[in-house]
């Protein structure tokens, strides 16, 4: 009886998610929520947008900063209505809008709690044949990110974080 009791206790820590095995499955869902957030916003699909934030969240800092999921998702709306009547206008469908993340760096702060910071690019892809891309922005971006529910989500993303890290 005692060797049996012994034994399922020696097995009990191997049953436990390891501190490096939450953080590795941890840095992978956030990569995933970024690469979310980067095609919800190249292809200006409002509901996807709000899905990488918490309901409270928000994009950009100070008192400019665009914040709660209506606000985040009228922000999308508004782009994806002026590409329409551009279009619409011109005849021309906009270029494709890339946003990519550089040379990011991930800190797990606790299990419910992390920052991303990297550098970022907006391009547009050229608008016709042989013409090349166009870089429309750059930066360094800090996303504050939360666990709500088991789920990773974007608390703040700052675009234009003041220069102190």
């Amino acid at each position: 009886m005692m060797l049996t009791f012994g034994l399922l206790l020696s097995g009990l820590p191997a049953l436990a998610e390891s501190t490096f095995e939450r953080e590795a499955r941890d840095r992978a869902e956030i990569e995933k929520l970024m690469w979310q957030y980067a095609r919800a916003l190249d292809t200006l699909n409002a509901d996807a947008y709000i899905a990488t934030y918490t309901p409270d969240g928000q994009f950009g800092g100070g008192a400019n900063a665009t914040k709660g999921h209506d606000a985040l998702h009228k922000m999308i709306a508004v782009l994806r209505q002026r590409n329409e009547e551009t279009e619409a206008k011109t005849g021309k469908k906009p270029p494709a809008m890339y946003h990519t993340s550089m040379n990011p760096y991930l800190e797990l702060l606790d299990k419910d709690h992390a920052i991303f910071r990297a550098y970022w690019t907006t391009t547009f892809a050229g608008d016709a044949p042989n013409t090349p891309a166009r870089i429309a922005a750059v930066g360094w971006e800090r996303n504050e990110l939360v666990r709500v529910n088991g789920k990773w989500l974007i608390k703040v993303r700052d675009t234009q974080p003041k220069d102190k890290e």
